[in-house]
Parts: C-alpha cells; structure tokens; sequence
C-alpha cells in the first residue's frame, strides 16, 4: 500500500514539474519580435498616421497597433536613441543612432505602441532607419 502512496506522489510530482515546464516555455517566455527583420504591414507618412489616430483611435489602434509599420517624415528631433518625426511620431530605437539626421526626411520601421494622449504622439518601439 505504501509503494502505491509514493508512486502516486512521484508520477503526481512529475506531471505537475511537466505542466510548469510547458507554462513557462509555451506562455510566459517568448522570444522578442525582431522587427528589423519583418515585412511592414503598412507603409504610410507621419501626417497619415497622426490623422487617423486623431479621427478615429479605435480604428487605428486596430489597424496599426503591434504592428511593424514604415513611417516616412522629416525629422523634427533627435537624440542618442530617440527620433521624432514631423514633430508627431516618437521613435525609439534598440541602440544609438550612429548618424544625425536632423531635418531630413528618412523611412523609420517600427513596432507601434499606440497613441499618447498627453504628448499627442504616436509611438513606435524596435525602430530602425530604412536606407
């Protein structure tokens, strides 16, 4: 009696370390999108984006958010890792930008996070200067 009490526990342990296993591989640890390397789902200007963002948010949050998008603008500001296009779609990139390109018009691909009311910008994550 005693040996089935502790292969139940046994057999019951190991399905248990098995399932957390499978939780943690299957739900919780994913690796990361690499963006740099996705086809954009939509290429369109800054000015278009901030306009449907600002007609409609629901609407292009369903159209762009999570998505890999290619924005092209002037560019209004920059630092190390930040670049702001026509003052209205804030970039942030994975590492320094290495070249300035201040007041020129670049293609910018990005993960979009969403629209933020307070700064009224349109963000993107996991950028990259398309060239």
């Amino acid at each position: 009696m005693k040996r089935k009490k502790i292969a139940f526990v046994i057999v019951a342990l190991l399905l248990l370390v098995s399932a957390g296993i499978y939780f943690y591989y299957g739900f919780l640890f994913k690796e990361a999108r690499n963006i740099e390397s996705e086809m954009p789902d939509f290429s369109i200007t800054a000015a278009k984006l901030l306009k449907d963002y600002n007609s409609n948010p629901k609407k292009a949050d369903s159209l762009y958010l999570n998505k890999t998008i290619e924005i092209t603008g002037k560019v209004t500001k920059e630092t190390d890792s930040v670049i702001i296009l026509e003052s209205t779609v804030f970039c942030l990139f994975t590492q320094k930008i290495k070249e300035k390109h201040i007041n020129n018009k670049v293609t910018v691909k990005g993960k979009c996070i969403g629209y933020d009311e307070l700064f009224e910008e349109v963000k993107l994550d996991q950028c990259t200067i398309n060239k």
